[in-house]
């Protein structure tokens, strides 16, 4: 790999490794604020709002985590394709994670200095991966004009 393509991946990893902490964290406050309202009332059920930032953060965690492993693959391509492929598919799940945390800001599960620090990591991420996807396209430009 590159001297480029480690620094991305060492990106995507320890943007991974916050959305693990971050996914933990949610579950963990959710499950506290649940405990607080059953001590008043008691039932068996799971309560909505925890399954609702549950499924957020698996969500994330799912998209956010998929960007490493998208970027690995697409270092260790067969082909130029793949690789295109690969790449393409890892900043797509960076975008999708954007979605994911501002529904998660929205609906009060991510305070804003939270926010905005999870945001502007998915946000380099996303620039780093736009810029790399557009030089992949640029060279198909030229290879249909040549």
């Amino acid at each position: 790999m590159s001297e480029i393509g480690d620094s991305i991946q060492t990106k995507c990893l320890a943007f991974g490794d916050r959305i693990i902490k971050l996914n933990d964290y949610l579950l963990a406050q959710a499950c506290k604020r649940e405990e607080a309202r059953s001590k008043k009332e008691k039932s068996s059920r799971i309560p909505i709002q925890l399954l609702a930032v549950a499924n957020l953060s698996n969500q994330l965690l799912r998209a956010g985590t998929s960007i490493a492993a998208n970027n690995a693959e697409a270092t260790n391509a067969i082909s130029k394709a793949d690789f295109k492929s690969k790449s393409f598919i890892a900043l797509k799940e960076a975008r999708e994670s954007f979605c994911w945390i501002e529904l998660l800001h929205r609906n009060g599960y991510l305070d804003e200095k939270q926010y905005t620090s999870i945001h502007s990591d998915c946000e380099e991420l996303v620039k780093i991966l736009v810029h790399r996807c557009k030089k992949l396209n640029e060279g198909n430009e030229e290879d249909k004009n040549n």
